[in-house]
């Protein structure tokens, strides 16, 4: 493959970019500030090799192959030698703002510069650059090396070219690329996040029990998880962050964060990766 990737973040969703797009030949660089999280990142792409492994999708060759594609570095200017990078930070305007700004400076002409974010507008965070017609959402799901689906959204100024070699990257890497307008929180979470919000006003009302309305909206609606494990799954903080954006760039009500939600963030139960949210999980 002749694009060199570079992914900014070595987070749950940057590690697992990074594993799709090595495990298809890609070499890519993963870029983190914090060394502790880009080692993390390597040993996750590892582990989640390590059960493909197991279960029998690679072999041992492939796994070691992948590997030998992930590279890492603190500096951005790491970038400097990437056709396509995809920022994969967190779920802030800000930093995202400053990153694309940074990048502008770094990525070489005709680099794509994609953001993974799954509400922040596109036509914003391009407009930190001075070259707009390159900036494009990848908006991947989360587990990434699981997960089917790419939301690619276009900003108003994104060109045909940019939005073509996007899709094409995404078919590249096995999973299945659908278009988007860029509107506040796209599609996917355009319909997810009210849903998981209702899934909270039943809890702080009394309308069921969590396990209650998982199990409804499991087993009637043939959800393969409830809301509110999807909602600890992605993140309290990350649901609220995206629901702000809703309320903010719509201006409805219906998009204003159930103050059950916001409750469980301020305590610190942000779900899976702080062992509490809705439910408890054991320490691994």
């Amino acid at each position: 493959m002749s694009d060199r990737i570079a992914v900014i973040g070595a987070g749950q969703m940057g590690n697992g970019i990074a594993h799709v797009f090595a495990q298809s030949d890609f070499p890519v660089t993963i870029i983190d500030v914090s060394a502790a999280a880009l080692e993390r990142g390597v040993a996750t792409i590892r582990r989640n090799l390590d059960r493909q492994l197991k279960k029998g999708t690679i072999d041992a060759a492939a796994l070691e192959a992948t590997m030998g594609r992930v590279s890492t570095s603190p500096d951005m200017d790491a970038a400097a030698d990437a056709s396509v990078i995809i920022e994969a930070a967190t779920e802030n305007v800000a930093l995202k703002f400053d990153i694309f700004t940074r990048l502008d400076a770094i990525a070489p002409a005709g680099a794509i510069l994609a953001s993974n974010t799954s509400s922040i507008s596109i036509t914003q965070i391009a407009a930190r650059t001075k070259r707009p017609a390159d900036v494009i959402g990848m908006h991947f799901m989360n587990p990434v090396p699981v997960m089917q689906l790419v939301e690619v959204i276009r900003g108003i100024a994104t060109s045909d070219e940019t939005t073509a070699r996007t899709v094409a990257l995404a078919k590249a890497i096995g999973k299945t690329p659908c278009e988007a307008n860029d509107f506040p929180g796209f599609i996917a979470n355009r319909i997810l996040m009210p849903m998981i919000n209702e899934a909270f006003y039943c809890l702080m009302e009394h309308v069921g029990t969590a396990e209650s309305i998982d199990t409804v909206m499991k087993l009637g609606m043939n959800h393969p998880m409830g809301p509110l494990t999807l909602a600890d799954f992605i993140g309290l903080d990350t649901c609220v962050a995206i629901l702000d954006v809703l309320h903010d760039g719509i201006g409805d009500p219906k998009y204003r964060a159930c103050p059950l939600l916001r409750k469980y963030v301020d305590a610190g139960w942000l779900g899976r990766k702080t062992g509490r949210g809705v439910y408890t999980y054991a320490s691994t």
